[in-house]
């Protein structure tokens, strides 16, 4: 579908909401970026999952990658709320070289591929240069992130610690990640909002998304014309 006839059809399709929920998916469309990318490699608890989409949401993060080696991607709605059908999610299973096939796919998508782990110095995430889109990886809940992200990364990063414990829940490890990323992305970086082709896209769908029987209506808009 072209350009314009995504917006034709957006226009058609706001008709079926409120004006207060159009104005709030126009001011949260307004502050999405996809300069930071979320990749999760293999979770396997759906509570983690959930609560790692949960606050891409909160923090504008649009676009987040799951890598299915061993597990699929799963999410529990409870702690989700609902954030999950805001966010666009791209779920990973090549049969060959998951991994890597998937982080090569974001490098050349422009992205610095930047894997968190207690056990590198390269980084604290207060110091990790944001000159370049950032796709931040996180690894299994036990065993962190496995060798082929060791193998692909760019940079590595860790959150600063000062207790016994050696590393921290990895959906507290996100959101600590997503808050400092994304704050200083948006104060120091000039281009790091979604682009207007990628805002229509978005929206579509989210409007797809939040409207009962959006697929009927949508059928009979083509009827129509």
């Amino acid at each position: 579908m072209k350009h314009n006839e995504k917006i034709e059809l957006i226009n058609y399709l706001t008709g079926f909401i409120s004006e207060n929920r159009k104005e709030r998916f126009d001011e949260v469309i307004a502050n999405r970026t996809d300069y930071l990318t979320i990749v999760l490699e293999d979770l396997y608890q759906a509570h983690n999952a959930s609560a790692v989409l949960r606050s891409c949401d909160c923090f504008g993060i649009q676009n987040v990658h799951f890598i299915e080696n061993k597990n699929n991607y799963k999410i529990s709605a409870d702690v989700a709320m609902g954030s999950s059908k805001w966010l666009t999610i791209n779920r990973h299973n090549h049969p060959v070289n998951n991994t890597k096939e998937t982080l090569l796919q974001l490098k050349s998508q422009g992205y610095k591929i930047v894997a968190t782990t207690p056990h590198k110095d390269d980084y604290t995430i207060d110091t990790l240069p944001i000159n370049q889109k950032i796709a931040l990886v996180f690894g299994t809940e036990i065993d962190g992130i496995s060798q082929d992200v060791y193998e692909v990364a760019d940079e590595f990063v860790k959150i600063p610690m000062y207790g016994f414990t050696e590393s921290f829940n990895i959906s507290v490890c996100a959101a600590l990640c997503m808050y400092e990323l994304s704050t200083r992305i948006r104060k120091e970086i000039k281009n790091h909002l979604l682009t207007e082709y990628e805002k229509t896209d978005v929206y579509l769908q989210w409007l797809k998304t939040s409207i009962d029987n959006s697929k009927g209506l949508i059928e009979n808009y083509y009827k129509a014309k």
